[in-house]
């Protein structure tokens, strides 16, 4: 039977599951904002002790390795470690992107007809970082930030229903006005990362524990705070 610890912190919504045998086990979202930090851990540590494990009982850690927010997948990448240093097991990691078009089918929310599903992870302003994906999970596209304009996407959307997910989708229905857009806007969930984990598990494509790094796709920008503090 395998087992997997799943934590998705990419975005705004903290979440964690347990997998065992190719269902959801035991399942934690945070319904606050941005609680990633003082959540992930709590809620793996509720599961394993809700299940009657430790963390040495699972047979991987997979995390989601971004695009997203860097806080999110610093916070989520060194918790995924800390577990599988501390329990000798291997570490797993799936694209954000892959996790939303997951998520779409598995909530049956595809539009009849589809043809595309585009994730869009939400950037600053109108970017988002996206990539096409078919309806049978497969990308299409490289993985790239995107400034979304009123012909964004309009190739695909000449073929028919187009449906974008994602917490970057809201902001763009405004924009792309096409009758064949239909939008989904929401975070990804760890419960809906069972299916590409198991993939990754059975191919036996483990990353390195200690050199692993979260697909950013931009650098982290400091920024200096405005505040006079003297």
């Amino acid at each position: 039977m395998d087992r997997f610890i799943l934590i998705e912190t990419s975005t705004a919504l903290c979440s964690a599951a347990i997998a065992e045998d190719g269902r959801i086990a035991a399942y934690r979202e945070s319904s606050g904002d941005r609680q990633h930090a003082s959540l992930t851990a709590v809620f793996i540590d509720e599961m394993l002790k809700e299940l009657g494990l430790t963390a040495g009982d699972c047979d991987a850690v997979c995390v989601s390795m971004g695009p997203g927010s860097y806080t999110g997948l610093r916070v989520g990448v060194s918790t995924a470690k800390g577990l599988c240093f501390g329990a000798g097991i291997p570490l797993l990691a799936v694209g954000t992107l892959d996790i939303l078009v997951r998520q779409a089918v598995c909530d049956g929310i595809v539009p009849e007809g589809c043809r595309y599903i585009v994730p869009m992870i939400d950037a600053r302003r109108m970017e988002v970082y996206s990539a096409v994906f078919d309806t049978e999970c497969r990308r299409l596209t490289d993985i790239e930030p995107t400034i979304v304009g009123p012909g964004s996407f309009s190739d695909r959307l000449h073929e028919g229903p187009v449906l974008f997910i994602g917490d970057g989708a809201g902001k763009c229905a405004s924009v792309i006005t096409s009758p064949q857009a239909h939008f989904a806007q929401c975070c990804p969930k760890a419960s809906s990362m069972l299916v590409p984990a198991t993939a990754e598990y059975k191919e036996k494509r483990f990353k390195d524990v200690a050199y692993f790094e979260p697909f950013y796709l931009k650098e982290f920008v400091a920024t200096v705070s405005k505040k006079k503090f003297f």
